[in-house]
């Protein structure tokens, strides 16, 4: 697939930390990278799925803590628009939608305080990873590779991991497992052609009530979705110091999303269902 970068990592036979979307939490940042050095995991076994800044209230600084980090990580939308100088996020929301109002807000304020050396550091970043961890041979990839912004869930069709799964392949060869991120959600789902890994963001709740977000370890070939505790007031006190919308604050501390209409049906929480 032309003008697709990649990027090999060799052989990480080692634990591995696997996360999504710092968001521009700082403060999950922080927590994540103490959660890594407490299962003795280096900053060269963790492997990020990108979007590092978006929703939330410290863009530069959460870009600063990677950087500093020196971990791999993949483009995400939001780094592809920001290294592009583009007008928006490109986040794949429907027009009009909660999601897509939101999103002026926290994109305009990101793209105001990033400098130019952040913007052109995501410019460069790669669009696919690849490692070998335990004889197999893993990529790394945000969305979808036909699509940065698409959103893949758990209960997506076949056909759906399938695509992915042959553009992965026509880009870098023969894979036998992807890990991915976007969706917000975490989930190992198996595919005809192997697992889709999906290791969940850790600077949004997944909606599911609680505050806690979400990372992945990969250790001795299986996956395990961890909880990451992290202060999401404070998180939350930049948000509202940066002037942010009021939607996605509230979703840090309540664990619910401002907006479900990116979601499927199926994944949706109806208000009465809330605590």
């Amino acid at each position: 697939m032309a003008g697709i970068r990649h990027l090999d990592l060799g052989i990480l036979d080692g634990p591995l930390v696997l996360f999504g979307g710092p968001y521009s939490n700082a403060q999950a940042l922080a927590a994540l990278i103490r959660a890594a050095q407490d299962i003795g995991v280096q900053s060269g076994q963790m492997i990020c799925t990108g979007d590092v800044v978006a929703y939330c209230g410290a863009p530069a600084r959460s870009v600063a803590q990677v950087r500093a980090l020196g971990c791999a990580v993949v483009a995400g939308n939001c780094e592809i628009q920001l290294g592009n100088g583009a007008a928006d996020c490109g986040c794949g929301f429907e027009d009009g939608s909660a999601c897509d109002l939101l999103s002026v807000g926290w994109y305009g304020f990101a793209s105001g305080v990033l400098n130019a050396a952040d913007k052109a550091w995501m410019a460069n970043l790669p669009d696919v990873i690849s490692f070998q961890h335990q004889g197999a041979r893993y990529a790394v990839i945000h969305g979808g590779l036909t699509d940065v912004a698409r959103f893949i869930w758990p209960t997506s069709r076949a056909e759906v991991f399938a695509q992915e799964w042959a553009a992965v392949e026509q880009a870098i060869g023969p894979v036998d497992h992807i890990i991915a991120g976007h969706a917000g959600v975490p989930f190992v789902t198996p595919t005809r052609q192997g697992r889709w890994i999906n290791a969940g963001v850790i600077g949004m709740p997944p909606h599911d009530g609680q505050q806690d977000t979400r990372f992945a370890v990969l250790q001795g070939g299986e996956v395990r979705i961890e909880n990451l505790p992290y202060d999401a007031q404070g998180a939350a006190d930049d948000m509202a110091q940066a002037g942010l919308p009021q939607g996605y604050r509230d979703g840090l501390l309540s664990g619910y999303w401002p907006s479900e209409d990116v979601l499927p049906e199926d994944l949706r929480v109806p208000p009465s269902a809330r605590g």
